[in-house]
């Protein structure tokens, strides 16, 4: 008989409750939770103040969580009373571009399945009745929102833990993680060591100093949100507790939400400051004194929207923690260097059973049925986990997340942070920049706003153009007619040597590798189940050593999880300290002859597809790949002639038309060709073949991580597929998370779109049903509230894109 793992809990809060609660209904249940203080107190946040459980938001696995938790929550009673209540949620505008805001919003909720609607000021006041319908636009309307009990939730979730064999004990504060040849194996406390086969730390504000016996940085900052009782109100008086019936009502450009108590009503206010103290203090730091001045301009913007708080007033108000990460997202998942110690931490309430599940299953199944992406604890390196950055981000995230229009602390992340060996370039050029992973990516250059190009690129609407301009349409285009200098030194790199690294790879991947030195190969990485982990460009540059570009940290993080000690394979991240440029469109190779006397295949080698070169005496790695339909190469370097690189393809690019392109130009491509992103269009909930990507994955090349649960399977037995849609409607440019309608009805959603400028089609890639997934079908995609039409095309369109493109050249590419 197999052992069961022994669990321990750090944190008998609300999400270590749940945790416990999903580990015992899958049968794990020799499960410690340890509690600091006595039972079933919440900490944090106020305790005895009902949750609001929002769920709509951008993301579709935060989204998922709230769903399950509303419908667990729903479905659990303490002693007869209940533990959630589905009041209905009302976010509502009080400016256009608030209402547009929440059109998009309630295309999110459609897209993730949430019963929803849109309604208009009388409707609003209809459903809230303390509502002036003179002071606001419109409302979106999720009947499923509602009121979570915190504490209820919390014991009720441990009683049942407890009924199949949990236990919970108070007043044991952990001193110390045992560890022994890589894992963890005791928790010890004031009373005693508990022996752990896995231990999860669910601590809260508290969950730092569980981090730091581990040497592990837990990235979460506190931040400070107001809570304001109000006094009795005329217009709840007499109602016998008509306030605790209303529906949630919350004001996002104002940043407050509203509940209600009987005869007064709750105001929740997130124009928030940082709290004084550290996270990684033991026990948290505690929570500041309640600060009416801050609370002033929440009072008056709540008394804007709802006349009967005139000649009212604040009965008591306190000031609550909130736990919050660089990116506003949870912090999930296993210890990258030590096994058996996860994290479950940064969960709001509204989060708090989903995540629960998520880790639950991950545990126990192996895996997660959601992707988690977006909330393992990986995703951050080192530098993102400074305390400076984490406290400057992490406030700045947390006004965006709440939608505050003016935060108190507006100092806004550290940037730039990371900068590629080509930014003062870049700069010069007139580059605007985004930020990813803490890298500045150039979208578009200002110096290209005199490309002719601009004046055949289409206007947005004001929505859409807020982070876009018409050069980067011009880029795209003088890309398909030239040729374009893209830097991508922000994308993770590694270098792969050893005696095993083949072995290695072709266990991790899907795709052959033992092919001949200088072959470059898309592969995928999946998990047991199938699901897609990551997408891989792998160069074989020697017998034993490898170039891989890797889909994100993640990718990499999984890659190194997997490393054995029996291996002789070294894994090195070789981004910071390389520069890599892409040099793609047809005078390509005509540039590259120019300075290397070959078109980038190796001398005298024309199956070759990496190749050391000099370009105009730079010593280049060449990688022959394309990911928008273009001839053209990658472009590695170390980083410290990076920047001679770059100087040496603009000045011999004068003469081809040479333009500097930015990433928003690379979008437009990629979707022309056809090119999918792992983490945007596919992730672990998709296997290859529903993503269009069989032809990465040989099944007969012996094992590879996920090969047996893909037997059977094939593009013609999937039952959902990743299609392409094509718009004609030049304004309405979708932007992602759209829901897709077929019939009427809600199928499917967009996962990236984009402006086809070379083609003069919209494209747009959609999860959809494989029936509705058919070239040719008619449907429809929800924008802001109204109806675009689309149709679903025949891949790939690369070929349509090189033809117009050979026309306007007239030339032979």
């Amino acid at each position: 008989m197999v052992r069961q793992p022994r669990v321990v809990i750090i944190g008998a809060d609300l999400v270590g409750c749940a945790l416990a609660d999903e580990l015992a209904s899958r049968g794990w249940t020799d499960v410690t939770v340890l509690a600091q203080g006595p039972l079933f107190a919440t900490g944090g946040s106020d305790p005895h103040a009902p949750g609001p459980v929002f769920q709509t938001v951008a993301s579709r696995t935060l989204t998922r969580f709230a769903a399950y938790t509303a419908d667990k929550y729903a479905s659990l009673t303490l002693d007869g009373q209940r533990c959630f209540r589905a009041l209905g949620g009302l976010e509502v505008a009080t400016t256009p571009q608030r209402w547009a805001d929440l059109k998009r919003r309630h295309g999110w909720a459609t897209s993730w399945g949430i019963d929803s609607s849109l309604a208009t000021p009388d409707e609003c006041a209809a459903l809230h009745p303390l509502v002036d319908p003179g002071a606001v636009l419109g409302g979106f309307h999720v009947p499923g929102d509602g009121l979570a009990v915190p504490v209820r939730a919390t014991e009720a979730q441990a009683r049942r833990a407890m009924g199949r064999g949990a236990r919970f004990l108070a007043h044991h504060r952990v001193t110390g993680i045992e560890r022994w040849a890589g894992r963890v194996r005791a928790v010890t406390t004031e009373h005693g060591s508990f022996r752990a086969d896995v231990v999860v730390s669910c601590a809260g504000l508290g969950g730092a100093p569980p981090g730091a016996m581990v040497d592990l940085d837990i990235p979460l900052v506190p931040t400070v949100h107001q809570y304001v009782w109000t006094t009795p109100l005329d217009a709840l008086r007499g109602a016998d507790g008509a306030g605790a019936g209303l529906p949630l009502l919350r004001d996002p450009e104002a940043g407050f939400c509203v509940q209600g108590h009987a005869d007064r009503l709750g105001i929740d206010g997130y124009r928030h400051r940082c709290a004084p103290g550290r996270a990684d203090e033991i026990g948290g730091p505690a929570e500041p004194a309640f600060t009416p001045e801050d609370f002033a301009p929440t009072w008056a913007a709540a008394s804007a929207l709802l006349p009967c708080l005139s000649g009212a007033g604040a009965d008591r108000g306190v000031n609550g923690l909130i736990p919050f990460t660089p990116d506003g997202n949870p912090l999930l998942g296993e210890h990258p260097d030590l096994g058996g110690f996860w994290v479950a931490e940064a969960v709001g309430t509204p989060q708090s059973a989903g995540a629960a599940r998520a880790v639950a299953e991950w545990l126990v199944d192996g895996r997660p049925s959601l992707d988690l992406r977006e909330c393992e604890i990986t995703r951050f390196d080192r530098l993102q986990r400074s305390p400076d950055y984490v406290r400057r981000r992490g406030t700045a995230v947390f006004s965006a997340v709440c939608d505050i229009a003016h935060p108190l602390e507006p100092s806004g992340p550290p940037r730039p942070l990371r900068c590629g060996p080509v930014h003062e370039r870049q700069a010069e050029l007139g580059a605007h920049f985004s930020e990813e992973g803490g890298w500045e990516v150039p979208r578009w250059y200002g110096s290209n706003a005199d490309l002719p190009q601009v004046a055949r690129i289409p206007g947005r609407n004001a929505w859409a153009a807020r982070h876009w301009s018409p050069i980067v349409g011009a880029e795209a285009l003088a890309t398909r007619e030239g040729v374009g200098l893209f830097d991508l030194s922000g994308r993770t790199r590694a270098e792969v040597t050893g005696p095993d690294a083949l072995d290695f790879l072709q266990t991790m991947t899907t795709n052959r590798l033992d092919v001949a030195t200088g072959t470059v190969v898309r592969t995928l990485m999946l998990d047991e189940d199938g699901g897609m982990r990551g997408d891989l460009t792998v160069a074989r540059l020697g017998e034993e050593r490898f170039h891989v570009g890797v889909s994100g940290r993640g990718g990499l993080m999984w890659l190194r999880g997997h490393l054995s000690r029996a291996e002789t394979v070294q894994l090195r991240e070789t981004t910071p300290g390389s520069c890599c440029l892409g040099l793609w469109g047809p005078r390509a190779p005509a540039l590259l002859r120019s300075l290397t006397g070959s078109d980038g295949r190796g001398p005298g080698r024309s199956e070759v597809s990496a190749a050391d070169l000099y370009v105009g005496g730079v010593p280049v790695t060449a990688l022959r790949r394309s990911p928008v339909g273009e001839p053209g190469w990658e472009l590695h370097t170390s980083a410290d002639l990076g920047r001679l690189l770059w100087d040496t393809l603009v000045e011999a690019g004068a003469g081809h038309g040479l333009v500097a392109a930015g990433h928003g130009a690379l979008d437009s491509l990629r979707l022309e060709h056809g090119h999918r992103v792992w983490g945007v269009d596919m992730t672990s909930e998709h296997d290859p073949y529903e993503a269009g990507l069989g032809a990465a994955v040989r099944v007969d090349k012996g094992y590879f991580h996920g090969r047996e649960a893909l037997r059977g399977r094939s593009h013609d037995t999937v039952d959902r597929r990743l299609a392409r849609l094509l718009s004609d409607d030049t304004e309405q440019v979708v932007m992602g998370a759209e829901p897709v309608r077929a019939d009427g009805r809600a199928v499917g959603y967009v996962t990236s779109a984009g402006r086809g400028h070379s083609v003069g089609r919209n494209i747009a890639y959609a999860w959809l049903p494989a029936a509705v997934a058919v070239p040719g079908t008619a449907v429809e995609i929800e924008y802001f509230g109204e109806r675009v039409a689309a149709t679903v095309a025949a891949e790939p369109l690369r070929a349509a894109v090189g033809r117009r493109a050979r026309q306007e050249l007239g030339e032979t590419v």
